[in-house]
């Protein structure tokens, strides 16, 4: 079974995060989208087709979902999204697969990335504070992406910073 809709994945399917350095445009997102589509339509991990789909969230996130019951992804299958993803960074004009970014809404509702030392000034700035949401691009699991992706900082990891 290829792509399905990623709400129709179970709650404990493998999920991988990307979120993108700077907001995509509408047609840079449909751009990305539509090769991220050609792809899982034909990932498979060792010649066993893997039922997967996947979420786009606020012109930045990208959420891939595998259904690990039927077919596992594998160490290979998943380099072949890594790969694709690094290709199309170029044309986009942004970076999915760099690290290090901290994701947050800010008052107008515009979802930004900062570094970790720019979150803590922000913080100590009073621009971010307990009540700001913010995004975990480390979730793992079909659940944890649709319950705990977005939160406020006092109920995420961000506390600390």
């Amino acid at each position: 079974m290829p792509q399905v809709p990623f709400h129709s994945l179970p709650s404990d399917a493998r999920v991988w995060v990307f979120g993108a350095a700077n907001e995509l445009t509408q047609p840079a997102s449909e751009r990305l989208l539509d090769a991220v589509d050609a792809f899982l339509t034909q990932w498979n991990a060792h010649g066993s087709p893997l039922t997967c789909g996947r979420e786009w969230r606020d012109g930045r996130f990208l959420a891939i979902g595998v259904d690990q019951s039927s077919a596992g992804a594998s160490g290979c299958s998943i380099d072949g999204l890594f790969r694709t993803l690094a290709r199309l960074e170029p044309e986009l004009g942004t970076s999915l697969l760099g690290g290090g970014r901290v994701y947050y809404r800010d008052n107008d509702g515009r979802v930004n990335a900062t570094t970790r030392k720019g979150f803590g000034d922000l913080t100590r700035e009073g621009r971010i504070g307990p009540n700001t949401p913010t995004f975990d691009t480390s979730v793992t699991t079909a659940s944890a992406w649709r319950e705990q992706f977005e939160r406020p900082v006092r109920e995420s990891w961000h506390a600390q910073l």
